[in-house]
């Protein structure tokens, strides 16, 4: 056991999953068994919280909330986009860790905030404060590098799946080799999301819909883009088609950003590749075309999680808390597949600096040479990942998810200037 004794704080940052919580639960759970973890906070909006000495008593909850947190979506102890800059942001930090004796810092984020943990660990060590910081992954869009995949992954993609053989049912009543539907969803630079749309098609029916996806992995041109739909509508009653927010020309430039704006880490707000191509759909072919997009609701459909991505997720914020009790810090836990022909997947570490800001894009070799469809490769990947289902209670017909308490903690600072 470790000779480390203080207290843990729990954070979450950037855009919620279907699954976050699950790692928060994990989290907890794992920490109410080390005797050398004292108290067990939760810091309310992330790095924010911290910022604002905003921390909640996560060992007050009922052992149920904390069980309910892997079937609740959004991010129960709030999130944020706040970028640490000022040095005083970065003092302020190790003023409350200090003041509360914190010891433990586990952060569950995506590629900025686990460069957040990175610094903030950094400081602590220049600044002579032990601390154990470690990373738990999250994010729908897949593209952290070193870790086989991510928590929020497989529930994304298989709510996805399950709304595009939905729409299917529905255009195959209303087409006439005369109806393109589009489907966007979210994914940035990185296709993963896109492809994972491929697992709704019957196995040995290469031609069920999706019939087209459109990556941000391969430069997209009008031109190929309406000979692609042409073709799909000679031979179907209708067109499906999948397109990841990230879609780019050939020059790089994404084809639409939903507005001007950039956020705190200079991230492009990405939408309206769907609209984009309903646009190019009725200009050139002149027949109806129909765009829809997810948006939110992709990461938030805990009624359609998949059961393998709960359980990694849970298993992720476990191992988080077993590495810093060993001993471990500056590390993010990553998922690893085995090697055996049957799907198993364990835990790992890899440095946080080598994940903080990096893409892991969408292996080009997994794509067929049409560039509008995914190969076995793929498919033996991602399949493993959508597997069972999560149960999710219902009361009077709808579900019923966990509501946090939110018994504070006492602050012990004067309050904080953000501006």
């Amino acid at each position: 056991m470790s000779e480390l004794t203080g207290n843990c704080l729990i954070g979450q940052s950037g855009g919620p999953t279907a699954v976050i919580n699950a790692s928060v639960a994990g989290a907890v759970t794992e920490a109410l068994n080390h005797e050398c973890i004292e108290e067990i906070y939760g810091c309310r909006n992330g790095v924010l919280g911290i910022l604002n000495e905003d921390l909640i008593d996560l060992a007050a909850e009922s052992q149920q909330t904390i069980r309910a947190l892997k079937h609740t979506p959004g991010a129960a102890l709030g999130t944020c986009r706040y970028k640490l800059k000022k040095q005083q942001d970065f003092d302020r930090v190790l003023e409350v860790f200090k003041a509360h004796n914190i010891r433990y810092f586990f952060y569950a984020g995506g590629n900025d905030s686990q460069d957040t943990a990175d610094k903030i660990s950094k400081l602590a060590q220049a600044q002579g404060w032990e601390m154990r910081v470690i990373g738990i992954p999250k994010t729908i869009d897949n593209d952290l590098p070193v870790t086989d995949h991510c928590p929020g992954y497989g529930s994304v993609v298989k709510y996805i799946c399950t709304t595009v053989r939905e729409l299917a049912c529905d255009n195959a009543a209303m087409g006439q080799h005369d109806l393109v539907s589009i489907l966007e969803v979210m994914g940035r630079s990185a296709g993963w999301i896109a492809a994972g749309s491929a697992l709704a098609k019957r196995r040995d029916h290469p031609h069920d819909p999706p019939h087209l996806i459109y990556l941000p992995e391969v430069a997209f041109t009008p031109e190929k883009f309406i000979e692609d739909v042409r073709r799909v509508l000679k031979r179907e009653r209708f067109c499906l088609i999948v397109v990841g927010e990230g879609l780019v020309d050939p020059d790089g430039n994404y084809v639409s950003t939903s507005s001007a704006q950039i956020d705190a880490f200079g991230h492009s707000q990405l939408g309206g590749a769907g609209d984009y191509l309903r646009g190019l759909v009725e200009q050139h072919l002149g027949i109806k075309a129909r765009s829809a997009k997810l948006g939110i609701v992709q990461r938030a459909a805990a009624h359609c999680a998949s059961k393998a991505d709960v359980e990694e997720a849970f298993m992720a914020g476990a191992a988080a808390v077993k590495a810093a009790v060993d001993g471990v810090t500056d590390k993010m836990i990553t998922l690893v597949r085995g090697e055996s022909d049957q799907y198993v997947c364990e835990t790992g570490l890899a440095d946080l600096s080598d994940i903080a800001n990096g893409v892991k894009m969408l292996p080009r070799e997994w794509i067929n040479d049409d560039g509008v469809s995914m190969n076995q490769q793929f498919i033996r990947y991602a399949l493993p990942l959508i597997q069972g289902e999560s149960v999710v209670p219902y009361e009077r017909g709808v579900p019923v998810f966990a509501r946090l308490s939110f018994e504070p903690v006492e602050r012990k600072l004067p309050g904080y200037d953000l501006l």
